[in-house]
């Protein structure tokens, strides 16, 4: 097993080497109010950022708020987000999150990790987003290029995503929590690639343990 300093030291200089690469945007997903955002991360499940936005262009300008939400009947609401897959559940989880928000927050997006895993269809990765972008609490998010990099840099052993996120918490400082959780996201998009990664292009490769032989 190796120690934590190394796997300290090795993210240190990934994070360093990578920051300057990737834009600073902390979210990819258009938004004007954290609610929009909320409904964008649910969205965003199984479903790429570009698609999502092109739903969201639409949607916010007919869902002004969690009340139209409520209001709407689920199969019109299911139509209106079927581009971005698993519909059904996902129209389930807006109206759910719509009508607590309404019920138990007085209209307005908690924010408080605690408050935000009450609400339907809200685990820690949709939680981190909110946290992180709307609300600058520092947290890391785990999605699945994070899980898939943090395994191939050798910073985890886990599979579960609450596990490495404590794995990665461990790592660096947590003014960079969210920032090293949106670099890995960038860097898998790009060059860490689930079916092929790019090793050959990858600035960070040196400290991969997964890298390909030059």
């Amino acid at each position: 097993m190796e120690d934590l300093k190394k796997k300290k030291e090795r993210a240190k200089k990934i994070f360093e080497a990578l920051d300057p690469i990737y834009t600073k945007e902390k979210t990819a997903l258009k938004y004007k109010t954290p609610f929009e955002l909320l409904v964008a991360t649910i969205l965003s499940a199984q479903c790429t950022d570009e698609r999502v936005n092109q739903v969201t262009s639409y949607l916010f300008k007919k869902y002004k708020g969690p009340e139209d939400y409520i209001k709407v009947p689920i199969e019109e609401l299911e139509q209106d987000i079927r581009p971005t897959g698993f519909f059904k559940n996902k129209a389930r989880s807006l109206k759910g999150c719509a009508k607590a928000i309404v019920e138990k927050y007085g209209g307005k997006v908690p924010s408080t990790m605690e408050e935000l895993l009450k609400l339907p269809g809200v685990g820690r990765k949709t939680a981190n987003c909110v946290l992180g972008a709307a609300f600058d609490v520092p947290g890391v998010v785990v999605d699945t290029h994070v899980k898939r990099l943090a395994k191939r840099l050798g910073l985890t052993d886990e599979t579960n995503p609450d596990k490495i996120e404590k794995d990665l918490e461990k790592l660096l400082p947590k003014r960079r929590w969210r920032r090293f959780s949106d670099l890995l996201i960038y860097h898998g998009r790009e060059v860490c690639k689930a079916r092929k990664p790019l090793c050959a292009k990858c600035v960070i490769s040196r400290w991969c343990p997964s890298a390909s032989p030059q």
